[in-house]
């Protein structure tokens, strides 16, 4: 069994790829989307924030399949529990905002938020 594996640093040429996606195919949606791709780096939530407003229309099906491909980095992890914190929600209403299940929500606050109370 071969396995692929994505080396670390390496990540994909966000701007580029949806600048594409809307010139190519949702020109419309630019106009939306301007203030994200003009950002000096563009973080991963920007990513998500970007898929949401370009594919926004596309069936629940379609959307329930890609959400099985996500994959986020401990930085991007941080950033949607210090949202969580900033906007008094509980895992629930976080796991409906981003499109997460709950139970990944509370896995994730048992390991990231005892792993920084440790540090400190």
């Amino acid at each position: 069994m071969d396995r692929k594996v994505q080396k670390v640093g390496i990540k994909p040429d966000y701007r580029k790829i949806y600048s594409d996606i809307i010139r190519l195919k949702h020109p419309e949606k630019g106009k939306y989307c301007e203030d994200i791709l003009s950002k000096e780096h563009i973080s991963d939530l920007d990513v998500i924030r970007l898929n949401d407003i370009i594919f926004s229309q596309q069936n629940k099906k379609s959307q329930i399949s890609n959400q099985k491909h996500r994959a986020y980095n401990e930085q991007t992890i941080l950033q949607m529990l210090n949202y969580q914190k900033k906007n008094n929600l509980n895992n629930s209403q976080l796991a409906v905002y981003f499109k997460l299940s709950r139970n990944t929500v509370a896995k994730w606050k048992n390991i990231y938020l005892k792993k920084n109370s440790q540090e400190e």
